[in-house]
C-alpha cells in the first residue's frame, strides 16, 4: 500500500512540474527553461523573484500553482516519511536481490508452507547446505526465512505466479507441507504443469487422501501424525533403535548420516564388488542397500555385489566420509 502511495506522489510531482511548465509558456509565452525553472520555485516555494515579470493572468496561475505544489509536497513529504519509517525502501531492496537469488538458482528445492512440518524441513535442507526457497503466506513465518537467512517468496502457494517466483521451473523437488490436503494437491497439480519433471513431496492430514494426492502427481506422501505414532510406539518396544536412527537422520551434531548416491559410468567403483571397491577399508563407508537400475532393490548387499553404473547406493557414513566418496567417484 505504501509503495503504491509512493507511485501516486511521484506522478503527482511530474504532473504539477509538467502542467506548471505548460501552464507559463501558454500564459506568460516564455521558453521551455523559464518555464520549468519558474514552476520549480514556485512548486518549492523557495520564494525566489520572477523570471520575468508576471501579467495579471500569470500571477493568477501562479497562485493556484503555489496552492497545489503545497499540497503535493505535503503529500509526498508524508508518503516517503512512512516509507523509510516501516523500513519499506530497504525491503524493497531486499525483496530484489531475494529475487536475484531465486532466479539464480538451479535444481534447487520449493517448500510450500513454513508451519510446524515445513520449517524442520527447511532446518534439516539448511544443515545441509541445500539450496531452497521457502513460500508462505504469514508475515510471522516470512520474519523468521528473513532472520535465518533463507531465500523466500510472500505468497499463496497455490497460485501459478508465486511458484514460478520461486523458480519451481528450474527446480529439483517441491515439498508441500500445507495444512490441507487440497492445498497440497492444488499446489502438486499447478507445479507439475510448469515442470513435469519435479519431484514432489506432499503433506497428508490422513492415508485416506495419499491415493488422492498420488494421483494428483504427487511422488511421496508423508503422514505426520501416522509416522509420528509409529515412531512413539518405537520409542517404548525398541528404545535403542528409536535412539539410533534419531542419530543418523536428525540429531545437528550428527556422527554419521545416511546418504544416497547415484554411481556414474566414470567412478572406480563402477563394475567392481563393494570387497573388490575396498569401499569400507578406503572411504570408511557402509553399503547398506542397493537400488538397480531396473528398480530392484537389494536391501541388505553382499561384498560380493557388483555395483553397476546407474544404481543407487545407500550409504552411512560420516559427513567427511560421504562426502571422500561423492566426490572422488
Amino acid at each position: 500500500m505504501v509503495v503504491r502511495r509512493v507511485f501516486i506522489a511521484g506522478f503527482m510531482l511530474v504532473g504539477l512540474l509538467t502542467l506548471g511548465t505548460v501552464g507559463y509558456m501558454l500564459v506568460e509565452g516564455w521558453g521551455f527553461m523559464d518555464a520549468l525553472y519558474m514552476t520549480v520555485t514556485t512548486v518549492g516555494t523557495v520564494g525566489f523573484r520572477e523570471v520575468h515579470k508576471l501579467s495579471r493572468a500569470g500571477e493568477t496561475f501562479t497562485m493556484v500553482l503555489i496552492i497545489l505544489g503545497a499540497g503535493a509536497l505535503g503529500f509526498s513529504l508524508g508518503v516517503l516519511v512512512d516509507f523509510f519509517a516501516e523500513g519499506r525502501f530497504f525491503r524493497l531492496l531486499e525483496e530484489r536481490r531475494m529475487t536475484s537469488h531465486i532466479n539464480a538458482l538451479r535444481g534447487h528445492h520449493v517448500i510450500a508452507g513454513l508451519g510446524a512440518v515445513g520449517a524442520v524441513v527447511a532446518e534439516s535442507l539448511a544443515d545441509e547446505g541445500k539450496p531452497f526457497v521457502v513460500i508462505d503466506m504469514q508475515d510471522d513465518a516470512i520474519a523468521m526465512a528473513r532472520e535465518r537467512g533463507w531465500l523466500y517468496v510472500q505468497g499463496d502457494a497455490t497460485q501459478e505466479p508465486v511458484l514460478i517466483a520461486a523458480g519451481v521451473k528450474q527446480a529439483h523437488s517441491l515439498i508441500t507441507a500445507l495444512d490441507r490436503d487440497g492445498a497440497n494437491m492444488f499446489v502438486t497439480v499447478t507445479a507439475k504443469t510448469l515442470n513435469p519433471s519435479l519431484f514432489v513431496v506432499s503433506r497428508s492430514e490422513s492415508e485416506a487422501a495419499e491415493s488422492v494426492l498420488l494421483k494428483a502427481g504427487v511422488d511421496r506422501v508423508i503422514t505426520p501424525n501416522v509416522i509420528g505414532g509409529r515412531r512413539m510406539a518405537n520409542m517404548v518396544t525398541h528404545p535403542l533403535v528409536s535412539d539410533y536412527l534419531d542419530l543418523v537422520t536428525h540429531g545437528r551434531a550428527v556422527q554419521f548420516r545416511l546418504q544416497d548416491f547415484e554411481l556414474p559410468a566414470t567412478s572406480p567403483l563402477a563394475n567392481k564388488s563393494i570387497r573388490e571397491g575396498m569401499v569400507r577399508d578406503r572411504y570408511g563407508v557402509y553399503i547398506l542397500a542397493v537400488r538397480e537400475p531396473d528398480g530392484s532393490v537389494d536391501t541388505n548387499p553382499s561384498m560380493d555385489k557388483k555395483l553397476v553404473p546407474g544404481s543407487v547406493l545407500v550409504m552411512l557414513g560420516t559427513p567427511q566420509q560421504l562426502e571422500s566418496l561423492v566426490h572422488q567417484t
